[in-house]
């Protein structure tokens, strides 16, 4: 019992304090909420419930499991987004800068599950990990930079669930979430240009702040709380085949915060454009419905599919408020809802070695003329292998890589009104996925 409590208390100090915000699913979703499912791309993850990271993909998965169960889990992500200029047009007064390096880099998102079997026929769960995240962080002085220097959206979600069986063939489970988010938005100010539009004509607030190439960061940063729930069944057709459904709801966040500008002249300083304060956004994490299906083969093999549906349209705009009210920001998204498909199979070579190897194709919710350099998005195919070592009775190891093919994505983020310039070109985009994780019944 010392040993459950105090993995426990260190799963959850891990995950809390070392969650990265990275996008690896499409949008900023993070499928990778566990090492077994990465072998087979995440296909059957409604269904397999091998583990308890069923907890997270559904939790009526949990009364598949005996005793006790602890996985701790971690992923290294490494996305890639390289921008290659394709005629853009610098922000007014300004030098236009470069490329802005690679605005991807590797980040450890970690998680953590525990399942207790209280009888026979119910099960009890905790799941500590973060379902959504995003960083993209470029040179600060490119040629973007009026679009975006630093976006990072960071989660923690807690998540505890409970599972009833309720034939012998059928199984059901529900799940609270609490989740924290934590965001933060930077990007270039154009002082020259707003000195300019304030007197075009005599030039004399340009002239006071000292002509061209006055410019400052602004960084919008802000946190939320809210809750939001799981459900999932889990049927049986016959001894070979296993259905999963799970639904995972929105969860609505209102971040509170605040805006800095840096530098700003002396001459500008009483505009209340450039004024420090609080502000609010809004965003909703969105819902999810998959349907997941296992086939046994025989005694080494199993195939695996999957379906999942995410309402992304729900994210239409990014508006920054002020505290009095006024628009501090507003974005147009305009994102649409994806479907995500993906197929597996596993090979059992003996009682201690299992393989894994999966296949996904994952839709992007971003259309070209609405990208943005914050999320460069784009369709991405998943190739995945993987496999379980048992080391002893009731311990096992899990490891598995991806990479994700992603499409190279157009961008035409014409800011010129606000002094911001027109960034056009493309992104090559990639992501590696490198994941390894305990897990241990008592």
């Amino acid at each position: 019992m010392r040993l459950k409590k105090t993995a426990l208390k260190c799963s959850m100090g891990m995950a809390l304090a070392a969650m990265s915000g990275v996008a690896a699913a499409s949008g900023f979703a993070l499928i990778e909420q566990g090492v077994g499912g990465l072998g087979n791309a995440y296909a059957g993850g409604a269904a397999i419930a091998e583990d308890a990271t069923t907890v997270f993909y559904n939790p009526a998965g949990m009364n598949r499991l005996s005793g006790t169960q602890l996985t701790l889990a971690a992923q290294g992500i490494q996305p890639s987004a390289k921008f290659s200029d394709g005629g853009s047009a610098g922000a007014a007064l300004q030098t236009q800068g470069g490329v802005g390096g690679d605005a991807g880099s590797m980040a450890v998102v970690p998680n953590a599950y525990f399942v207790a079997e209280l009888d026979p026929k119910l099960r009890l769960g905790l799941g500590i990990n973060s379902p959504f995240g995003l960083q993209t962080s470029y040179d600060p002085t490119w040629m973007g930079r009026f679009q975006a220097i630093k976006s990072s959206i960071q989660t923690v979600n807690l998540n505890p669930a409970v599972s009833c069986q309720i034939t012998d063939a059928v199984s059901v489970g529900a799940g609270v979430s609490y989740q924290r988010i934590t965001g933060e938005l930077s990007g270039a100010v154009n002082y020259s240009a707003a000195a300019f539009a304030a007197d075009p004509v005599g030039n004399t607030v340009l002239t006071a702040i000292g002509g061209a190439g006055k410019e400052g960061v602004s960084t919008v940063s802000g946190n939320d709380n809210s809750y939001g729930y799981n459900l999932g069944a889990l049927i049986n057709l016959g001894s070979q085949t296993r259905v999963g459904l799970a639904y995972r709801s929105p969860v609505k966040h209102t971040l509170t915060g605040t805006v800095t500008f840096t530098n700003v002249p002396t001459a500008l300083a009483t505009s209340p454009k450039l004024a420090n304060g609080g502000v609010t956004l809004d965003v909703s994490m969105p819902d999810t419905f998959s349907t997941s299906v296992v086939h046994q083969l025989g005694p080494q093999f199993d195939l695996m599919a999957d379906v999942t549906w995410t309402g992304w349209g729900s994210f239409q705009n990014l508006d920054v408020v002020r505290s009095n009210g006024s628009a501090l920001s507003s974005t147009p998204e305009n994102w649409k809802n994806t479907w995500r498909v993906a197929a597996g199979a596993t090979h059992r070579y003996s009682d201690q070695w299992t393989s894994r190897f999966g296949v996904a194709y994952d839709q992007t919710p971003v259309s070209d003329t609405y990208r943005t350099a914050r999320i460069p998005d784009q369709d991405r195919t998943w190739l995945a292998l993987g496999g379980q070592y048992k080391l002893a009775k009731g311990s096992s190891i899990d490891f598995g890589y991806a990479h994700l093919f992603v499409k190279s994505s157009s961008i035409s983020q014409n800011q010129s009104a606000t002094g911001g310039g027109n960034l056009v070109g493309s992104y090559a985009n990639s992501v590696n996925i490198y994941s390894l994780q305990y897990g241990h019944s008592f």
